[in-house]
């Protein structure tokens, strides 16, 4: 352990923890906040706040939960719904944010923070309150919240593009580490695109998907990865059936270090005999797609048909390994 991880270890410490977690290519501390005696009570000592007193049972603002002990992610505002249980539920948690076990009792299923193992409620199925079918119910003294207006400052950013962002998000929004996804059009030269001017290839709008994600979770290197496994880099301006310059495959890095991660993984690749056409263009102005766009195979319930996840940096084309 070098001096700066024995540093930030100590910080942690004296702040009351710490979780470890690897992102990839290191690993990294989250220190712990103080708790006060009644959220100790609840997430320490698996209680449970009174019902219809939580600050967060008919909250609406756009943005994240995070564990109120160590700041992981752990649910969107967009899955949270009104149950009228007296508790936050939501229908969905973050990839990788939550592990259930058996609770005490015999009979309930326990949730708790998947990076700290502080309690945060119950889950239950069967109840049919939302096509998802599950409801987590979660003590608001548990969580904190992110304003989705500061996300990116807490948080980190990518953005991919690699075909038909229908299935580019489909595959993103499922890594562990992804908090949130959003689809849309970015590097070209007109201001608030439409998907009709896009398509008429007069833009030279490209359809992306923007990821906000957690470093202390994943890293950019870990999601470009599994970008140029969920697409074909070797398509010029297409991606299987779909035709055009906004089907082209670009990383638009927001950083130096993402540049020279996506370099690297390039480079790799055509060690592998990999023939990728894959552009790296500096972050530019991104621009939300239609609604209709947004989650589209996940409110369809159907599979992509263009995007097709193969193992790229375990063989090269035509190799069985």
């Amino acid at each position: 352990m070098n001096r700066t991880i024995r540093l930030v270890a100590l910080i942690a410490l004296l702040s009351g923890g710490s979780s470890m977690v690897n992102a990839g290519d290191k690993t990294t501390m989250r220190a712990w906040n103080k708790l006060t005696p009644e959220e100790e009570q609840v997430i320490v000592q698996k209680g449970t706040e009174a019902p219809f007193t939580g600050r967060f049972e008919k909250f609406k603002n756009s943005g994240t939960y995070v564990c109120r002990r160590c700041g992981a992610p752990l649910y969107r505002s967009e899955d949270k719904f009104d149950a009228g249980c007296g508790w936050p539920s939501f229908d969905a948690e973050i990839p990788g944010a939550v592990k259930r076990l058996p609770d005490a009792d015999g009979r309930r299923i326990e949730i708790e923070c998947q990076h700290c193992k502080g309690h945060l409620g119950h889950v239950f199925t069967g109840e049919r309150l939302t096509p998802r079918d599950t409801r987590h119910c979660v003590n608001s003294i548990s969580m904190d919240f992110v304003p989705e207006a500061d996300s990116t400052n807490r948080f980190e950013r990518a953005v991919f593009a690699g075909g038909c962002f229908w299935g580019v998000e489909y595959y993103l929004q499922q890594a562990t580490g992804v908090i949130r996804t959003t689809v849309g059009y970015t590097g070209g030269t007109t201001k608030k695109p439409t998907y009709q001017e896009v398509c008429s290839h007069a833009s030279g709008h490209a359809e992306a998907v923007e990821v906000i994600y957690d470093p202390f979770q994943t890293s950019f290197e870990k999601l470009a990865r599994l970008f140029f496994e969920i697409h074909d880099p070797t398509q010029v301006d297409r991606q299987g059936p779909d035709m055009g310059d906004q089907y082209r495959s670009e990383v638009f890095y927001v950083n130096a270090a993402q540049k020279k991660a996506a370099e690297t993984l390039i480079a790799e690749l055509k060690t592998k005999g990999w023939n990728v056409v894959t552009r790296l263009e500096p972050s530019a102005a991104f621009w939300p797609g239609e609604d209709y766009h947004r989650n589209y195979y996940q409110r369809h319930g159907k599979l992509p048909y263009c995007h097709r996840p193969e193992p790229r940096f375990e063989k090269g084309p035509g190799r069985t390994q």
